[in-house]
């Protein structure tokens, strides 16, 4: 069937597509100039497009100077280091963030059209993953979208950027292990987040690697948040073997446990070691100082703002970035006591 795209040919979208060795969807993003396809992979294609007669549509979005970022919560420092680091970055671009607090962590709809009707350079959605007649809007406008550490799992053209959670998590675990732990227990996220999940194979990798059997009763699956880590330590602290040492897979978890751990006339760590994950600002002000993963994420907020920037110009960019995290070992772990 001949395409009825601008530039209209006779030659069918899926000869395009066979011969620039791409998907009939992939031709179909770079003829109407859509920012969610890799440089090399629309050059290849332009070039087969222009050769067959086709007219890529040229992109109608102006710039404004604006970027949009939403986030859900802004009264935490986890959300205030994301943002700090997306207004960093789009200074240095000379652009202007426009911050939108969502009580919904879902629902973006609204979110994507006022940032349409008004003119936006892109958008930036911390955590929540606009549903895909959001995105399929932004598309047909030209505008990017990028998600900051996203609660699910993305569709395969959406642009993201996270942190190492695996890694991190491995390497948290693995510094209780070495210390001599082999009753390591972890309290993590929901099993549908996924960072969560990460965090979870992160821990199960390490004791695997260690050769330490993963008893189940050491793995808390709850939500992050000084709650559930206070919950999470009562449970724990209730087995016939209790554990002695504990990853916790947020700082603020870690928080709720190193209370209900002190409660209980247990000390941090000569009885039990404690290992958080994030490394905020309060992480290092703890009595005793918390080991801790660090998650990178003012550079997190920056890189979903040049993100944007560079789909915009199509100058080049990955679908999925991950930075690292590093562990930062202080004074809340040690060897069990003989």
């Amino acid at each position: 069937m001949a395409a009825s795209q601008p530039g209209r040919s006779s030659v069918p979208l899926a000869r395009v597509a066979a011969e620039a060795g791409v998907s009939v969807p992939t031709v179909s993003k770079v003829l109407n100039a859509r920012p969610d396809v890799a440089a090399t992979t629309r050059e290849r294609v332009a070039a087969v497009l222009r050769r067959h007669g086709y007219e890529i549509r040229p992109r109608t979005a102006k710039r404004t100077g604006l970027v949009d970022v939403r986030i859900v919560d802004l009264e935490g420092p986890w959300s205030e280091a994301v943002v700090r680091g997306a207004v960093a970055e789009a200074r240095r671009r000379g652009l202007d963030v426009v911050l939108s607090v969502e009580l919904d962590p879902d629902d973006c709809g609204a979110w994507v059209r006022h940032a349409l009707a008004r003119g936006t350079d892109g958008l930036v959605s911390v955590v929540a993953v606009p549903d895909a007649e959001a995105r399929a809007t932004l598309a047909e406008a030209g505008v990017p979208l990028v998600v900051v550490d996203p609660r699910r799992l993305p569709p395969e053209d959406v642009l993201s950027v996270g942190a190492a959670n695996y890694q991190g998590a491995l390497e948290a675990t693995a510094h209780l292990l070495a210390q001599g732990h082999r009753r390591v227990a972890t309290i993590t996220g929901v099993p549908e987040q996924d960072n969560a999940i990460a965090r979870l194979a992160g821990y199960r990798a390490a004791m695997i690697r260690a050769g330490v059997p993963v008893d189940d009763d050491l793995v808390c699956l709850s939500t992050y948040g000084v709650p559930a880590g206070y919950e999470g330590v009562q449970r724990l602290l209730a087995l016939d073997e209790p554990p002695t040492a504990i990853f916790a897979c947020s700082d603020d978890t870690a928080l709720g446990a190193l209370r209900a751990l002190r409660e209980a006339g247990l000390s941090v760590p000569r009885d039990v070691s404690l290992v958080g994950f994030d490394d905020l600002p309060v992480a290092a002000w703890t009595d005793p100082p918390l080991t801790t993963v660090r998650q990178p994420l003012v550079e997190m907020g920056a890189s979903a703002v040049e993100l944007v920037h560079r789909a915009r110009t199509a100058s080049g960019h990955t679908l999925r970035t991950e930075l690292a995290t590093s562990l930062v070992v202080r004074e809340s772990t040690a060897p069990p006591r003989s």
